[in-house]
C-alpha cells in the first residue's frame, strides 16, 4: 500500500514545518477499506437483527476484527515510514516524541 507514499513538507508561518499524514498517498485505498469495513458492521447488525445462527455471526465478527486489524497495520506501517522517519532525521525531544508515541500505539494494538 506504500507505493504511492507521498511527503510533502511545507514552512508555516513561524518558520517551522508541516509535515501531511503518511497515509494522504492512499487516502482513497483506506477511505474504500474503511467503507468496507462499515458494511462489514452494518451486516452483522441486520444479522442479529433477523436473529441468524451464532456461528455465522461470529464468523462475520472475525472477518470484521481482521479486516480492521489490517488497516491499523497498514496505518502504523505509513506512520512509521513517514512521521516517524522524519522526526528521527531531526532527533532530539521531537524523535524521541515519535518514538514514544509509535510504541504506545502498537501497544495499544497488541493489546487488543
Amino acid at each position: 500500500m506504500n507505493d504511492s507514499l507521498i511527503a510533502v513538507t511545507e514552512t508555516t508561518e513561524d518558520g517551522g514545518s508541516c509535515h501531511t499524514h503518511g497515509y494522504i498517498g492512499d487516502k482513497k485505498k483506506y477511505l474504500a477499506r474503511v467503507k468496507r469495513i462499515e458494511g462489514q458492521a452494518r451486516g452483522i447488525h441486520r444479522m442479529v437483527d433477523e436473529e441468524q445462527y451464532c456461528i455465522d455471526i461470529l464468523t462475520q465478527i472475525a472477518a470484521l476484527t481482521s479486516a480492521l486489524e489490517g488497516l491499523a497495520l497498514n496505518l502504523i506501517d505509513d506512520h512509521l515510514r513517514h512521521c516517524v522517519v522524519d522526526a528521527a532525521k531531526l532527533g532530539g525531544e521531537e524523535g524521541e516524541a515519535k518514538l514514544a508515541e509509535a510504541s504506545a500505539a502498537i501497544a495499544r494494538l497488541v493489546k487488543s
